[in-house]
């Protein structure tokens, strides 16, 4: 038995550049960064960064150029891929990718716009926000109610 599986939790460094193969396959390509940190025996921390290049095809390549950008922190699972080529002056290259096969996003994408906010019409209230005021008691719109699913 062999196993070749990848999964990262980092931040992007770039933008996704997407682009299509001659076949018309859609590819887009970004890298992640994840850090690692730890205290050396003379109790001095450390920290050390590491850069992934990832490539994802077909619908997941779309998905990825639609909803990540710069800095966004990402779930990726995938597997490792090595390239060999000989360069223009000769020298033998390798490049080794991580081709994704599932991407979770970690955080919310930035807003373009400040949340849409009401202000109570009685100068006796508060001047809290509404949005604000139900903030406990209404639930995230991301959360998932057991009894709201249909099964």
């Amino acid at each position: 038995m062999t196993l070749n599986k990848v999964m990262l939790i980092g931040n992007l460094t770039r933008d996704p550049e997407t682009r299509t193969t001659p076949q018309g396959q859609t590819v887009t390509s970004f890298a992640v960064a994840t850090s690692r940190q730890w205290t050396d025996p003379a109790g001095i921390r450390k920290e050390k960064t590491e850069f992934h290049n990832i490539v994802a095809w077909a619908k997941l390549a779309e998905i990825c150029q639609q909803f990540l950008g710069r800095g966004r922190k990402v779930y990726i699972e995938g597997r490792l891929q090595t390239h060999e080529w000989t360069s223009a002056d000769g020298n033998k290259r390798t490049r080794t990718e991580i081709i994704a096969e599932n991407m979770i996003m970690l955080d919310r994408a930035p807003q373009q716009s400040p949340p849409i906010t009401r202000e109570t019409k009685d100068p006796h209230e508060s001047t809290v926000p509404e949005r604000e005021h139900d903030a406990e008691s209404t639930p995230h719109p991301d959360v998932v109610n057991v009894e709201n699913i249909p099964f």
